[in-house]
């Protein structure tokens, strides 16, 4: 019991209550919980994760390109390093966005779980029963009728076909649009699908975008991979000749041989763009092809030390300009490198400039730049580039065409442009979360067209003896979403309920 007392300052105190408490670690946890789970906080997240994903796009990363990594350090020294500390070159692995997408995972979780349950129960229960007032609904009907109370709610449930109907005392309930609920419940089951099929593929897919490069997902063994082989037979580049469109291409087509594992017989494949070839699960693509222009080098005393196709790289696709590096180790002296530049339609344009003027091989040359010295070989470099800071300058060729012979300056040795070939650029992947991330992904979207299309509704009749004998009939319709078309259908209602009872009363007249 408390026992109050006075003080000297004449205030009352309650010596039996305690002060005030703060919520406590189960409190705060439940508070924690319920503020994750809520559907503000989901939106919050979902928003983050897009705001995350901005630095991905403009940011080089190292699951896409180290090469560009490395130049954005080379270009700028003082701000990569701070950028990295932030994991702004792996945006999509780093611990603050796994952590905004496990979040937001355990929001949608806990946002939908028990939202699925309650739909679940209320697909389960009895429709509500008839309110007492019906005259509060937006949309009421009353009329009379001579046909008994029990035949007008036996007529009113044929009536409400395609409604879940109850009857009660002297009224039927119905209810219709549960699939509304459903596709909104399905729309965010099918964004934790999405997100967890998503995941699974950074953690367990793999892509090998080039023949030296492979990003693995976090998760996967790469010791696991079955081998297979592929050997490129022929290639065919189509462009467009004339038009506006002229140099663009029109069709890219590989003749392959593969085999699928060891031992195994070698098969045929037409490989082409879009149309990937699959072996045990993993897609292969062809994403583009290039030229490799054929060089002999011979050293000083003539021997042939060089004799191969060089893969170079193109600068745009309309014209296929393209460049690349010949590194000659083992000349028996000097190391030799070359820098060149191929031209797959050699021409001049209007300022007597040599250019291509067609991505396609009709006048191919090449133009190279010598040197002489130590090709750094013994540190790892790109085979793209030519580390010229300890070699010398030895001279530029000039235009060879097919078969010309370039005599390199001193005595050094010579180079002879051979022919040129077609590369392709393929990429293989492995990602098994590609049919259910298609699967949830659509499955959201009929979930959203189920929550836009399907209106869920209300209707109750009740039918009661009047005073002058006859049957009142009172029905009721409710539209959750306040839909213009909803008081149209229970008016529509109303007049088949109507009509079916005018016509039972007929009938029975004609018996009688």
């Amino acid at each position: 019991m408390a026992v109050l007392s006075e003080n000297s300052g004449n205030t009352m105190t309650d010596k039996g209550a305690s002060g005030p408490k703060g919520l406590g670690v189960i409190g705060w946890a439940r508070w924690i919980w319920r503020t994750l789970t809520s559907m503000r906080t989901a939106l919050i997240l979902l928003f983050l994760l897009a705001v995350g994903a901005i630095p991905g796009s403009f940011l080089p990363q190292n699951v896409v390109s180290v090469d560009q990594v490395a130049t954005f350090y080379q270009d700028h020294p003082e701000l990569a390093p701070w950028l990295d500390r932030f994991y702004l070159f792996d945006v999509f692995s780093s611990p603050w966005y796994g952590a905004i997408y496990l979040l937001l995972f355990v929001s949608l979780a806990g946002c939908v779980i028990p939202r699925a349950l309650v739909h679940a129960k209320a697909v389960r229960a009895r429709p509500v029963a008839t309110p007492r007032n019906l005259s509060r609904m937006p949309y009421v009907a009353r009329f009379s009728t001579d046909t008994p109370p029990d035949e007008v709610l036996a007529q009113a449930r044929k009536v409400l076909k395609g409604y879940r109907v109850e009857r009660y005392e002297n009224s039927v309930s119905g209810e219709t649009g549960y699939l509304r609920e459903a596709g909104n419940v399905l729309f965010h089951f099918a964004l934790l699908g999405l997100l967890l099929a998503l995941a699974a593929g950074a953690f367990f897919g793999n892509t090998l975008p080039s023949y030296d490069a492979i990003y693995p997902g976090h998760w996967t063994d790469t010791d696991a991979f079955e081998p297979f082989t592929i050997r490129l037979e022929e290639f065919e580049a189509t462009f467009i000749e004339e038009g506006n469109l002229r140099g663009q291409a029109s069709s890219f087509v590989a003749d392959i041989r593969y085999r699928e594992g060891p031992g195994e017989p070698e098969q045929q494949h037409t490989l082409e763009v879009n149309h990937p070839l699959s072996v045990d699960g993993v897609q292969i693509y062809l994403l583009g092809h290039g030229y490799a222009p054929r060089f002999e080098v011979r050293n000083a005393d003539g021997d042939l030390v060089f004799d191969q196709a060089v893969p170079f790289l193109h600068r745009e696709t309309m014209t296929y300009t393209s460049d690349g590096v010949i590194k000659v180790p083992d000349t028996g002296g000097e190391e030799l490198g070359f820098v060149g530049v191929f031209l797959p339609t050699a021409m001049e344009d209007s300022e007597g400039e040599l250019v291509s003027g067609f991505p396609g091989v009709q006048n191919p040359m090449v133009t190279l730049e010598a040197y002489q010295g130590d090709l750094g070989m013994v540190d790892p470099q790109s085979v793209y580039q030519l580390k010229t800071a300890g070699m010398e300058n030895i001279g530029e060729s000039p235009v060879m065409e097919i078969g010309d012979t370039w005599e390199l300056p001193d005595g050094a040795g010579s180079i002879t442009f051979t022919g040129v070939k077609d590369y392709v650029s393929l990429q293989s992947n492995r990602d098994g979360a590609r049919v259910p991330a298609l699967l949830a992904a659509s499955s959201a979207v009929v979930g959203l067209l189920l929550t836009l299309f399907v209106r869920p509704r209300r209707v109750w009749v009740r039918a009661i003896p009047g005073e002058d004998g006859r049957t009142r009939v009172e029905l009721a319709g409710l539209g959750k979403t306040e839909v213009a078309g909803d008081n149209a259908e229970f008016h529509e209602i109303t007049t088949r309920l109507a009509g079916r009872l005018t016509e039972q009363m007929r009938g029975g007249e004609g018996e009688r």
